[in-house]
């Protein structure tokens, strides 16, 4: 395997990575927001306001999204390290 394969394969993986944790990072961005404008608005500075809700967001969009990541992480392991593992 050359070096300039190597990098691709790394490159792939990094950017499967990213599709992949892309909708739970935005989900929870967009959830610490709106809990931080709640929290300004209302004067409420209560931990549990800000782990709740977020943990909520998370785990709600991570059963939505499971399918997409599912597939997106076996069609990477099956079209790339697969057949990098034996030796297309």
């Amino acid at each position: 395997m050359s070096e300039s394969h190597f990098y691709d394969v790394v490159r792939h993986g990094l950017w499967v990575a990213v599709a992949m944790s892309l909708p739970i990072l935005s989900v929870a961005l967009v959830a610490g927001l709106a809990v931080g404008l709640f929290q300004a608005l209302t004067s409420i500075q209560e931990m549990t306001l800000t782990f709740v809700p977020k943990l909520a967001a998370i785990v709600a969009i991570f059963w939505v999204t499971m399918g997409f990541m599912t597939g997106t992480l076996t069609a990477f392991f099956r079209d790339t390290l697969v057949l990098m593992m034996v030796g297309y």
